[in-house]
């Protein structure tokens, strides 16, 4: 079982950098000496310490609580039609997908990971046709085996026009596309990466998202800019999808909307008055 990607400690450092916030000034705000909210980055969990940090730092309090207490990890499984594979990138994994459809065998790839291996051997044991790969980010781990994927498969790839990858072609916010009987529909969720691209799958079959590093299980990918927009972008573009819509993350396991308004720690149900 693959873990989370984040524990507690990580969302703790995310919402920090991600709103430009100064070590001494959250400790401060919280009450709590600099040396308790190192202790905690370090990944000592002091629930007492957690929830005086969450108000500041606009995390819910009770989630982030359980993420520090909770080994469990999300055990949503992933759909029929949907292959994860997972490769390693340095002391970190990262996930690519197989969208296929059953019947005419025909194929999408969302991202590449850091080896084109597992991809091509899904591919070859489920005598598949390739129509296209498609990708959430620029990122070195998520486009590292896309030259070899292009080379073997012979198929085009596509990235979004804000952050165009070299040698693919490049779409735009609500753009369609489909695999088979899947139809596939791009949205913006940028905050990790300006083009930042989340693959709403759609169908009778398969309901699912590709996320990229929009949204993990329990927390988000590291916000690089415009912290309280990006995290409202993924409530408008992810978190608004049915309940049991499975979210196909870029590191860590796969979770659902249902899963991430509960239990994601970025997002709050409501927060008490100052």
């Amino acid at each position: 079982m693959i873990p989370r990607e984040d524990n507690f400690e990580d969302i703790l450092g995310k919402a920090i950098k991600g709103q430009g916030l100064k070590k001494a000034s959250v400790a401060e705000e919280a009450r709590l000496s600099l040396d308790a909210l190192e202790q905690l980055l370090a990944g000592h969990f002091d629930e007492s310490a957690v929830r005086a940090l969450a108000l500041p730092l606009q995390l819910d309090p009770e989630a982030l609580v359980r993420m520090g207490q909770s080994t469990d990890h999300p055990t949503t499984l992933c759909p029929r039609s949907i292959v994860a594979t997972t490769t390693d990138f340095g002391d970190m994994t990262v996930n690519a997908y197989i969208l296929w459809d059953h019947v005419s065998r025909d194929c999408a790839i969302f991202d590449t990971g850091t080896d084109a291996a597992p991809l091509l051997a899904t591919i070859k044991k489920e005598k598949l046709n390739p129509l296209a790969i498609f990708l959430t980010h620029s990122h070195a781990d998520h486009i590292h085996a896309l030259a070899t994927l292009k080379s073997e498969l012979e198929v085009e790839a596509w990235s979004s026009e804000f952050e165009p990858v070299r040698g693919t072609k490049t779409f735009r916010p609500g753009d369609f596309f489909n695999a088979g009987q899947h139809f596939i529909r791009t949205r913006h969720t940028s905050g990790h990466s300006v083009g930042g691209t989340t693959f709403l799958i759609e169908g009778s079959t398969v309901q699912a998202a590709i996320v990229g590093d929009a949204i993990f299980a329990g927390s988000v990918g590291g916000i690089r800019q415009n912290y309280h927009e990006s995290l409202e972008s993924i409530r408008r573009e992810i978190l608004s999808l049915p309940d049991e819509t499975v979210l196909c993350p870029g590191h860590g396991p796969l979770t659902s909307v249902a899963q991430e308004k509960s239990n994601n720690p970025f997002f709050p149900k409501i927060l008490p008055q100052p």
